[in-house]
């Protein structure tokens, strides 16, 4: 087989937002305090991800010098998110009183802004790896009832129908990734010496997990973006890292 190509963009569910910036900001500003201190686990200060770089990825997808990027913009801008969300809601939700679109737009037009039509919790603290040998850590969405994961495999679908994302072979799971020691310079493996400096770089969780398992990093936050995002976040005038849009949708439109 060909090897797969390289990532050069994602689709994601942006996270930070004006709801969202002061809580994100505020309890990754805590967790970093706490979990760089020489006292506590002593991780490294840039294995924690800047707040502007975190979002919910729903799949990778590969354009070489650009080529197809025009395609999925395209195909991003085609999508309804309010008629996707209304396809993945519980029955019960559905079935009660609903609502034909003309009487949304009168709604909206006499109370303001729109409902949110999806929000996010993200709350806890998993691994990608052994605990014992971790190098992601990750936020990961409270989804009881599975209606955001059902959203963003709908999302998945339609660029995976239209051949413009790279097809995983795995479940989606959904995170926010909080750590990620490859962000780490010079990294090595604990114990490592001269000319191991590639390697990488793992932490003994366990007791990270353990302390941040109920913890809150943001409550009830409307999702008001999809967006097609370029790899490698860069710095911005504020100090902040984002990743490059290159397109994205409103949630609420």
């Amino acid at each position: 087989m060909p090897p797969r190509p390289s990532p050069t963009h994602f689709l994601c569910i942006q996270l930070v937002n004006a709801a969202s910036r002061h809580q994100l900001s505020a309890n990754l500003a805590s967790f970093t305090a706490d979990v760089t201190s020489p006292d506590s686990f002593g991780i490294p200060e840039q294995a924690i991800r800047p707040v502007g770089t975190l979002h919910l990825t729903v799949g990778m997808m590969s354009f070489p010098k650009n080529e197809g990027l025009d395609k999925a913009v395209a195909l991003l801008k085609t999508l309804n998110p309010r008629q996707i969300v209304r396809s993945v809601l519980p029955p019960s939700t559905t079935d009660a009183k609903p609502t034909p679109d003309h009487q949304v737009t009168e709604t909206k037009e006499l109370s303001g802004p729109p409902s949110p039509l999806l929000s996010v919790t993200l709350k806890g603290l998993h691994s990608m790896q052994s605990p014992s040998k971790a190098s992601i850590l990750y936020a990961p969405p409270v989804d009881e009832e599975d209606t955001l994961m059902r959203f963003c495999e709908k999302l998945r679908s339609a660029f995976l129908e239209a051949e413009l994302m790279t097809e995983e072979n795995r479940l989606l799971l959904l995170h926010a990734t909080v750590v990620n020691t490859i962000y780490v310079k010079g990294r090595s493996s604990r114990g490592g010496g001269k000319g191991r400096s590639r390697e990488k770089l793992t932490i003994d969780a366990r007791g990270i997990l353990e302390r941040y398992d109920e913890f809150v990093w943001m409550q009830d936050v409307p999702i008001e973006k999809i967006a097609i995002c370029k790899m490698g976040a860069k710095k911005r005038d504020d100090g902040d890292e984002a990743y490059e849009v290159e397109a994205e949708i409103d949630m609420t439109g």
